[in-house]
Formats: C-alpha cells, structure tokens, sequence
C-alpha cells in the first residue's frame, strides 16, 4: 500500500517545489512595484518625476535591454521566430479585445459606459516588465530575445486595433505611435545581430549597454508601483463585483487555455512556445492605465481590471506557467 501511493506523494511534493520556485521569481516583480508605492507615499518618488522617468526607461534603458539581449542572440537568426514571434503577439492581442468585447456586451457594459475601455484593457496582457524577468530566469537570453521581438507584434496591435477600440479613432493616427525609441532599436539591433556586426564591437561598450539593460525593468516598475498610488488613496473602489470578477475570469482563465492551444498547436520554435507560455498567465498590463487617461477612457475601470488581475496573478502565473510547460511539451 505504501509503495503504490508513494509516487503520488512524491509528485505533490514536486508539483509544490516548482510552484514555490515559480512563485520566488514572480514575487520580486510585485515588491519592486510596492516599493513604488511607498516611495511615492513617502514623496521620494513625485508625480513631477513620473514623465522624465518614463522617458528614460522608453528611450535609453528599455532601448539598452534590447540591444543586450538581441546582440549575439542566435535564435533570432531564424527566419520563423523573427516571422511568427511578432505576429503571435498581434494575433493574441486581437484576440483578447474581441473576447472581452463580446463579454462587456453580454454585461450590460456600452459605448460610453466603460464596453471600450473594458475591452481594450482585458487585451493587453503584460507583455513587458512582469514576463521580461521571469523569461530571463526561466529560459535565458535566447528566449528573451524571442520575447522583445513578440513584444513589437503587441505595440502594433494596441497602437492600431487598440485605439481604435479604446477612443474609435483612425487607424493611421495609431501607426504614428510604432515611430518610437524601442521599436527603432529593435529594427537596428536584429539587424545588427543578423549580419553580425557586434562582433566588431569593443567590449566596454557591451559593458555599458549591460549595466544600464539591467536598470530597465526595475525602475519601470517603480514608476507603474508610482502610478497607481493615486487609486489606493480610497482602495474600495478598485473592487467591482461585475467588472472585477469577469476581468478575472477572462483574462487569468479563458485567455490562457486560447493561448495555451495555439503555443501547442502552432509550427515554431520552442522558444516561442516558451513565451507564449509566460504570456499566457500574465495579468493586465499596467501601462494602459497611461494610454487609457491620454485617450478619454474609463480611468478607474482601467484601475479595476489591473488591481484585480494583479492581485490575483501573483497567485496564478505559477500554476498558468507550470501547467503550460508541461501542455506544450517545453
């Protein structure tokens, strides 16, 4: 009797230890963003700041991580991950939107009343600042190569089909917004990287490009912890049984299993299955709160999709991610 339970037990017991692993390299994403919070509460961190910050973290460290992970990168070589990556990102983007649409309708929610901002805020998934760390100590450079060349299939769908869901305005205004410091260094550095030219490259400058690579993330995310102090002034607010709970079910549980079959089903590397797999657990993301104020949006419904989703990811991305690891063969 002992012998035949015993693998099941030993199976719990490894299912646990991977989930806890897991869950070490999600939580340091959420106390850098808490420690926004506080550096804002404490007015180390003021709203005066907030834009010159963004500006550095968008045209020069967010810039650096790409070059630094894309230089030397052989994966991204391929024809098929620099093809399928982006579209896969702008397909499952697409895809959100649409789901959430259909849903927000069948709520009660209309033009006016929060259906485009509910929508265009379940799309998006996080695609930036909470997966790039976790493919980084999941996979390694290769995949998070693969991760920044998706993420531009992502910036072309909020910045066309986005908007246009968001705000109804003209596709061609939202073309004009791909124009922008990342998606420049993208192009350039797969370039770059496809003809070889780091090589000639002294090494200090990979130096420099690494140290300031590695302040990319962490201070964006104090920025966004920044951000969203202003909503947990009067944090009931943020919680809204209808919009909450259905963000919740959408986003952390519908989306995923659509994300998960196509990352099994589709002809590409297993690179790119590995990041559809961090992307297929990830929450809101948090930037659109930006994008929402700029564009007329429904602010605090916005807020309420990203607190709930947020919250509750930090329980669920490692479940989502050790299930789809396993789902995708990876």
């Amino acid at each position: 009797m002992v012998c035949a339970t015993t693998p099941r037990f030993v199976s719990l017991a490894a299912s646990v230890d991977t989930y806890t692993k897991l869950l070490a390299l999600t939580a340091p994403v959420f106390i850098i963003i808490g420690a926004g919070v506080a550096l804002r509460r404490v007015r180390c961190l003021t709203h005066e700041a907030d834009e010159s910050i963004l500006k550095l973290v968008v045209n020069l460290l967010y810039p650096c991580l790409i070059f630094d992970s894309i230089l030397g990168n052989a994966g991204l070589r391929t024809q098929g991950n620099l093809v399928w990556a982006p579209l896969v990102g702008f397909v499952t983007i697409i895809l959100g939107f649409g789901a959430a649409w259909w849903v927000g309708k069948a709520l009660g929610l209309r033009i006016g009343t929060g259906l485009r901002t509910f929508a265009f805020a379940i799309g998006i998934y996080n695609y930036g600042y909470i997966p790039i760390p976790l493919v980084s100590a999941l996979f390694g450079r290769e995949e998070l190569g693969v991760l920044l060349v998706h993420n531009v299939g992502c910036e072309a769908a909020i910045w066309t089909a986005g908007i246009f869901v968001l705000a109804g305005l003209s596709l061609r205004e939202g073309w004009r917004k791909l124009l922008n410091a990342p998606v420049v260094s993208l192009a350039l550095a797969l370039l770059a990287n496809v003809f070889r030219l780091n090589d000639r490259l002294p090494s200090f400058v990979f130096d420099a490009i690494h140290s300031l690579a590695l302040c990319a993330v962490p201070v964006g995310l104090l920025v966004i912890g920044a951000t969203l102090d202003e909503y947990l002034e009067e944090p009931q607010q943020l919680f809204d049984l209808r919009i909450t709970l259905s963000a919740c079910a959408l986003r952390l549980g519908v989306l995923p299993i659509a994300f998960l079959l196509i990352a099994r089903a589709l002809p590409c590397s297993i690179a790119l299955k590995h990041v559809m797999v961090v992307q297929a657990a990830m929450p809101t993301g948090m930037l659109l709160l930006v994008i929402t104020k700029r564009y007329g949006g429904q602010t605090l419904t916005a807020a309420q999709i990203i607190a709930g989703t947020t919250a509750l990811g930090l329980i669920v991305i490692p479940l989502w991610i050790q299930f789809g690891l396993r789902f995708v063969g990876g």
